[in-house]
């Protein structure tokens, strides 16, 4: 479905964060091309026409966060206090992130 070797840089899955202007601009850039299954890639589609390359923040996990379970570090707010966007956790302990946050 894309014609190219490659796809272009795109923000993972999740979450990211943009100005008003930039979504705007998305939106009608959006309605140009035509719709790719892939959510994430049609972004970076997308971003591609406007010329503009995300940038990656070492607040979005979403490959998971790697931690030792036996950690104090796991108790401490601190510790998921720069997180923006986790994946891969379990509901019990998305229930204690936030309790700790």
């Amino acid at each position: 479905l894309y014609n190219k070797n490659i796809y272009p840089p795109y923000a993972g899955g999740g979450g990211f964060v943009m100005d008003g202007p930039l979504a705007k601009k998305l939106h009608k850039t959006s309605e140009m091309l035509e719709l790719y299954p892939i959510d994430d890639v049609f972004l970076g589609m997308c971003l591609e026409v406007l010329k503009v390359s995300p940038v990656g923040h070492e607040g979005f996990k979403t490959f998971g966060i790697v931690k030792n379970k036996n950690s104090k570090m796991n108790k401490e707010p601190c510790f998921f206090r720069s997180m923006l966007v986790v994946h891969k956790l379990l509901p019990p302990e998305l229930l204690q992130m936030w309790d700790l946050v």
